[in-house]
């Protein structure tokens, strides 16, 4: 079915970036003179890690009410030659623990080991809650699985599944760059995964008439993990049949509800692939890809698409609201770059009427301003490259009480970093140095 104009409005990412400076500040500018927020690149945070360790792709992020920063990575993703300290062949580096906990000041408060997965967040008790082949509840004081979400026995497709554990590790031994099945030809393998998604939906029909997309327990494995404090709730992203949105009582872990693409209920989720793809300029009917989820404090839930490169946003009980498009000036989409598209993670000004969407873009590595109101993009911050306040593979970004934002990259970008607004003391301090020659 195809959706009225009036039911959602478009907005389309048409912005003029001005380098005010210093490596990572930039401001935009509307038709009618609204400015974006301003931001500083801090190069001091985070502080160099203890025991030689590098961190892997960063696949979570989570704040705790304190303001400091729990990071979830993947150190399977670091290569040999990052993890040749182990075997004392050079002075770096060693792989840490997934779970690292980061001070206000940027030093580690703490740390634990946990299977990897992706999406990643803490409650107001001290509880982390981890995406994997669910979402697994960890006491972050002693790294203790204390519960998890029910999920199906099998794996999509078929075959028993596997709880997810910590790989045996060699020491100085890693794995391939995780850059490579990203790569298209000449230079790779041409890794389409849009493409082999739609493929692998084909021949899935008895697995979906098996568990339908209104089974009640997680299915695929998790894309994000945001917690609803003060409702008592728990928001999962899962990506069975292109990303369902679920939640959970974050008490008990037991299932409430849940909605696909334009509030459509769990039982009329489209397993058709076709259903799943852009037709023309028309995003598709349902999820596409690499589903993340946000909630505002006036109640609204954001679902970031990544593939599809759109925000959606629903009231609580997953009714539509409205749909904002993204896409860079003079892009154009390709399925080639499948879930590495232009609408990722999605976090709100620190303001108490959280009046802009910070909108992280994994193919341009850029975060986009977005007035929540309507849609327009007002400024970025970021483009790609290797230096403080660049990146390469911006995964996520997520946003502290006093509007500092914090970024985690995956790729060979396997980092975390902060930006601080401006006008705020930090940010005039980090101002006065850059005129400093």
């Amino acid at each position: 079915m195809r959706h009225n104009a009036d039911r959602r409005a478009y907005a389309t990412v048409a912005v003029l970036a001005l380098a005010l400076g210093a490596a990572g500040l930039y401001v935009g500018v509307d038709a009618q003179g609204q400015a974006a927020p301003r931001y500083k690149f801090d190069p001091e945070w985070p502080k160099p890690l203890p025991n030689k360790w590098k961190i892997g792709g960063v696949i979570g992020l989570g704040l705790t009410k304190e303001d400091t920063v729990w990071v979830y990575h993947r150190p399977t993703d670091l290569t040999s030659l990052e993890l040749e300290a182990e075997v004392g062949v050079s002075d770096c580096c060693a792989r840490p623990p997934s779970m690292i906990h980061l001070a206000k000041d940027g030093s580690v408060l703490g740390s634990f080991d946990a299977p990897q997965g992706h999406g990643m967040d803490v409650d107001e008790r001290g509880f982390a809650y981890l995406g994997q082949d669910t979402v697994r509840k960890y006491d972050t004081r002693t790294g203790m699985l204390v519960g998890e979400i029910p999920r199906i026995p099998e794996r999509v497709g078929g075959g028993p599944n596997q709880p997810a554990t910590i790989a045996a590790r060699v020491p100085g031994q890693g794995s391939p760059s995780p850059v490579t099945r990203f790569l298209l030809p000449p230079h790779g393998p041409g890794y389409n995964p849009v493409a082999l998604e739609a493929a692998e939906m084909k021949k899935l029909a008895g697995f979906y008439a098996k568990y339908p997309p209104s089974t009640p327990m997680m299915v695929g494995t998790t894309e994000e993990v945001r917690v609803d404090d003060a409702n008592n709730e728990i928001y999962v992203a899962e990506n069975y049949l292109g990303g369902r949105v679920l939640v959970f009582d974050l008490g008990t872990l037991q299932f409430k509800r849940g909605w696909g693409a334009y509030g459509k209920k769990l039982a009329d989720i489209s397993s058709d692939p076709a259903d799943h793809q852009w037709v023309g300029s028309a995003p598709p009917k349902e999820f596409q890809s690499h589903l993340t989820v946000a909630i505002s404090r006036d109640g609204l839930v954001y679902a970031a698409d990544r593939a599809a490169e759109r925000v959606q946003a629903f009231t609580r009980e997953g009714k539509f609201v409205r749909e904002y498009i993204v896409a860079a000036p003079g892009t154009r989409r390709d399925e080639r770059t499948g879930s590495r598209g232009a609408a990722g993670s999605v976090t709100f000004s620190a303001d108490k009427e959280q009046r802009y969407l910070y909108v992280s873009d994994m193919k341009n590595n850029t975060i986009w301003f977005l007035n929540r109101a309507d849609g327009k993009v007002l400024g970025r911050i970021g483009s790609m490259g290797d230096s403080g306040g660049q990146f390469f593979g911006l995964e996520l970004a997520v946003t502290d009480s006093r509007g500092y934002i914090y970024t985690g990259e995956v790729f060979s970008g396997q980092r975390v970093q902060r930006f601080v607004p401006a006008d705020s003391a930090r940010g005039k301090l980090l101002d006065q140095l850059s005129r400093t020659q």
